[in-house]
């Protein structure tokens, strides 16, 4: 038995609570080095002097070359659980618990692993809402400013004597002007990027965080937008900007007028002297900023008065316009303490809204159910790109960072990722695929039967392309209808009409010579989606209604098709 191997961590994404009476525990152990894995709980809090154990197999879940995982999901009345592993690989049995091995299960109640409490508010829980959402990605200044139109005009105005610009044109109104579109295709959540008052077209450079922009509308124009958005059943997420703000905000002024006698002196996080300065022209600043943008310094949120401050913002939205969320500007760059305050903050005034996160990275340490729900979910755009846009890894591979993508996080954190293939900050997947249909309407089909909530960027259903900023921030086409167009419409109809890819859970059936397939299982109802890359091949254990298929033959799936195939148990 391979014992260095194994691995479990108590109270983590290996040991968590699913609901008041329901838990989920993993182990990693060696690929293909185990019979079977046993689980034994019992209530620790039990008044007799030795535990009284339920022993239940466990399931191997996922594997790759290197460890198989194994997991068990349980109904118990118990709030406390003691707990231990029974392993066996043919040879010996050996149990596993409090970190140590032993060839006895017998042990003093301290030694067994221990879940303490199942208590409400550590327990990471998700609102019934987003396991079926799909959202539409609007990043305003391209998007429309009237009934399937956007100028592509530049302007410019003034807030407060300080300009504001907008590159294409795109306003709060023609969003509300084409929610029916929107509406139509089948989405039923709009994630807008920022829309506040700032100096540049993008609006992550913030002046005021309390009103619209005048380059896209007014206030009332927003709550119009949201109201209408609610009438036809679609929930509104937006975006805050709180890592930094414009070097023309009111704090930031104070600063570079005061230094360190400002009051907000302590609202940016490093500002290199007493009596900061702008920089010239091609100098770099000596404040922190994001990345190195002189406009956009630093703040300081672990400050009380600028926590406060922003807590204060996120209410403001949601109590003035009823918003549904947050999706949170570079999380990964602001303190743990700030996100759980914001978070809570959110949550005082609307419980049923989350918070998300800009993650490029594995984001376990902030979704926890403490700081936010879910996260954008970079990983899954990369893995596909590598997978079927530039064809650099194969199946197998794929598959495995599939999996271990989802053994980050507890399960139900899987539905609340926000899935991706493009957003304003990428280039478009379309053009990363060399516009090849096939390979784009694999990837599609992919970001729409997978867990978590799939996140389609304006103007990907038209096949807007672009490589460079400018490019795939283009402005919106709303005329001719691209193929795409009817491959996202079916596609997202797929979604909305099985609940298993919403709530569902996920295995993988198949990965490998080219050929992917995973099954999702919700209730009665069982769905698996194969695709396939390469040459023909037979689709395991084929059995059950084609729901929807390309290039299927009889059980052969050919290159570039796939299968969508329901059972109902």
């Amino acid at each position: 038995m391979n014992k260095a191997a194994i691995f479990h961590r108590p109270l983590s994404e290996y040991a968590f609570a699913i609901s008041e009476n329901e838990y989920a525990f993993r182990l990693r152990t060696a690929k293909d080095d185990l019979k079977y894995v046993k689980f034994g709980f019992a209530d620790r809090a039990t008044m007799t002097p030795k535990f009284t154990f339920d022993i239940r197999e466990m399931e191997r879940i996922f594997s790759n070359k290197y460890y198989d995982w194994y997991e068990i999901t349980l109904k118990s009345d118990f709030e406390r659980i003691a707990y231990y592993f029974e392993l066996n690989d043919g040879n010996e049995t050996v149990y596993y618990y409090g970190d140590c091995f032993s060839d006895e299960w017998d042990a003093e109640r301290p030694d067994y692993f221990q879940f303490a409490f199942n208590l409400r508010v550590d327990r990471m829980e998700v609102p019934e809402w987003v396991k079926g959402a799909v959202v539409y990605n609007i990043f305003p200044d391209s998007f429309a400013d009237g009934a399937r139109h956007i100028s592509g005009e530049p302007s410019e105005t003034t807030y407060k004597g300080i300009s504001c610009r907008s590159n294409l044109g795109g306003t709060i109104k023609g969003i509300t002007e084409n929610l029916d579109y929107i509406k139509n295709l089948g989405f039923n959540v709009v994630y807008l990027n920022p829309f506040f008052v700032a100096g540049c077209y993008h609006k992550y450079d913030l002046i005021d965080y309390f009103h619209v922009d005048p380059c896209r509308g007014t206030d009332e124009d927003f709550k119009e937008m949201v109201d209408k958005a609610h009438s036809m059943g679609m929930r509104v997420l937006i975006d805050g900007v709180f890592n930094h703000t414009s070097s023309d905000h009111e704090f930031f002024k104070d600063v570079l007028e005061k230094g360190k006698a400002s009051q907000y002196f302590d609202c940016y996080y490093e500002l290199g002297s007493d009596s900061p300065k702008f920089p010239g022209h091609h100098e770099m600043p000596q404040y922190t900023c994001f990345a190195y943008v002189a406009h956009m310094p630093k703040t300081n949120t672990a400050n009380p008065f600028l926590k406060d401050y922003f807590c204060k913002v996120g209410k403001y939205w949601i109590e003035t316009f009823d918003v549904d969320g947050w999706r949170l500007d570079v999380a990964n760059e602001v303190d743990d303490a700030f996100l759980r305050a914001f978070r809570d903050a959110v949550k005082s005034v609307k419980k049923e809204a989350i918070v998300l996160g800009e993650i490029w990275e594995n984001a376990s340490h902030y979704v926890n159910g403490h700081m936010m729900e879910g996260a954008m979910n970079y990983d899954f755009r990369r893995y596909l790109m590598q997978y079927i846009a530039k064809e650099s890894i194969d199946t197998q591979e794929f598959g495995a960072r599939i999996e271990n993508m989802l053994l980050r996080y507890p399960r139900q954190a899987a539905y609340s990722q926000l899935n991706l293939l493009d957003s304003h900050d990428v280039s478009r997947f379309y053009s990363v695929c060399d516009e090849n249909l096939d390979k784009m309407e694999q990837a599609v089909l992919l970001l729409l039967t997978f867990p978590g909530m799939p996140s389609i960027f304006y103007g990907d259903e038209q096949g807007l392309t672009g490589i460079t900023e400018p490019e795939y921030r283009r402005p919106m086409i709303f005329e001719d209808k691209h193929p795409l167009f009817e491959i996202y419409k079916k596609l997202l109809a797929l979604r909305n009409d099985n609940k298993a890819f919403g709530h569902g859970n996920f295995r993988t059936v198949i990965a490998k010579n080219g050929l992917y397939g995973f099954e999702r299982n919700f209730g009665n109802e069982s769905i698996r989606v194969f695709i396939n890359g390469t040459d023909a091949a037979k689709i395991p254990d084929f059995k059950g209604d084609v729901i929807l298929s390309k290039n299927l033959s009889g059980d052969e799936l050919k290159s570039f098709g796939y299968a969508v195939i329901k059972n109902t148990k």
